[in-house]
């Protein structure tokens, strides 16, 4: 079984976001036979590579970083998002973490990078904004040799 992992920013500005759903489903479709997704479903990019990885028919794994990961999700729709696709997956991942902190989205994005046979990124290629960040993981990939495909559209950045 394939397995791709998934680490992405929250925040998808309007003139990128058809760049990436385009992205995810292009890497997505270019599987053949069983795939496995991993994903933390973190609103944003986690929560479109799940839902996109679900319609052709993978398998999701969710990497929930901590015990009270639920509480840092803004607004309901949000935590709707993801409640509904945790509910829809086929195995769940639980890192010994009870609060959510940096350390514990950096032990779920590690063990998504160390998991998978590829990573996705959805990643503007600046520095992550905080341990555990986005930048952090795809360094940090690359540094264990993981295949990494970035998906951004040049000239566009985050908030």
């Amino acid at each position: 079984m394939k397995r791709i992992g998934v680490t992405g920013h929250r925040s998808i500005p309007d003139e990128v976001h058809g760049h990436v759903v385009e992205g995810l489903r292009a890497v997505l479709e270019g599987h053949e036979g069983p795939l496995e997704a991993l994903s933390s479903l973190a609103d944003g990019a986690d929560q479109l590579f799940a839902a996109i990885a679900l319609e052709h028919g993978a398998d999701l794994t969710v990497v929930i970083p901590s015990e009270d990961y639920e509480d840092a999700f803004e607004g309901a729709e949000a935590l709707a998002r993801y409640l509904g696709l945790k509910g829809r997956a086929t195995q769940e991942v639980r890192m010994a973490f009870d609060r959510s902190t940096d350390e514990a989205y950096y032990a779920a994005g590690t063990y998504i990078a160390d998991s998978c046979d590829r990573l996705v990124a959805v990643w503007d290629g600046q520095p992550a904004r905080g341990h555990g960040g986005t930048g952090e993981i795809v360094a940090y990939a690359r540094r264990i040799g993981k295949p990494v495909t970035v998906i951004w559209r040049e000239g566009v950045t985050r908030d």
